[in-house]
């Protein structure tokens, strides 16, 4: 990685993809990302504005945008099926829980976003509208590893995912993801400083500090590692 080394933070998100749309990340860290991966073949399958897509399509690298609001269901369909050959890189940015609500919100009924208006509504399969946080987490394995499937042996595979404290409990995904994937694949895990986001703006009764980071996970698909497949999904992401 460049200046800054494991530790990013760019307070501008630059002038890619839909500003309006709420969760987006910088462009400026899926530069840092490809600048350190050099992938030629990228798929985001959580894409939601298109802010990834559109910096891998500026420095040359081909690029997949997946997304529930554009009828792909990353837990129902494979990626790999979709994109038609393995990626390099096969990053997501997924809800963290239903910190913001997308289906029937964000975009579908009442979206403020005129691009995903004419979209219908909550769906059963959005991650941000899971029952509970275990359902979440459990979703949120599947589809990560129908990511590392569309992943080529020795390519990349990751998450942009944040914690959260709601209710005096803290939840930190990246640490429930990191123990349910192989534990010889993971290669690094780098730190995101938020910036700009809705949370800045009020005030809570806090006796911890607020939390102002993210977290960047990255595995390195090995040919010699096997992962089961979970029951109920053993159509996707096998091996």
């Amino acid at each position: 990685m460049t200046i800054g080394g494991s530790i990013l933070s760019f307070p501008d998100r630059g002038p890619w993809g839909d500003p309006g749309y709420r969760g987006n990340c910088s462009g400026h860290i899926y530069r840092q990302i490809f600048e350190f991966l050099h992938p030629r073949v990228f798929t985001d399958p959580m894409v939601g504005g298109g802010t990834s897509v559109e910096v891998a399509r500026e420095m040359g690298i081909e690029a997949h945008g997946l997304d529930l609001h554009s009828d792909f269901n990353i837990l129902k369909q494979r990626i790999l099926d979709v994109v038609g050959k393995p990626s390099d890189l096969v990053l997501s940015h997924p809800p963290y829980h239903n910190m913001i609500v997308y289906s029937g919100h964000v975009w579908g009924n009442g979206a403020s976003v005129e691009r995903w208006k004419s979209l219908k509504g909550p769906h059963p399969d959005d991650l941000s509208r899971c029952a509970s946080e275990e359902e979440f987490v459990e979703n949120l394995t599947i589809a990560l590893k129908n990511q590392r499937h569309a992943t080529r042996a020795g390519g990349v595979y990751g998450a942009i995912i944040g914690d959260v404290r709601k209710g005096g409990a803290y939840s930190s995904y990246q640490a429930d993801l990191i123990v349910r994937m192989p534990r010889k694949e993971l290669l690094t895990v780098l730190i995101k400083q938020q910036h700009n986001v809705a949370s800045n703006g009020r005030d809570y009764p806090l006796r911890l500090p607020r939390i102002m980071h993210e977290y960047v996970l990255i595995w390195h698909r090995r040919r010699t590692v096997t992962m089961a497949v979970p029951r109920q999904v053993a159509t996707l992401a096998r091996g």
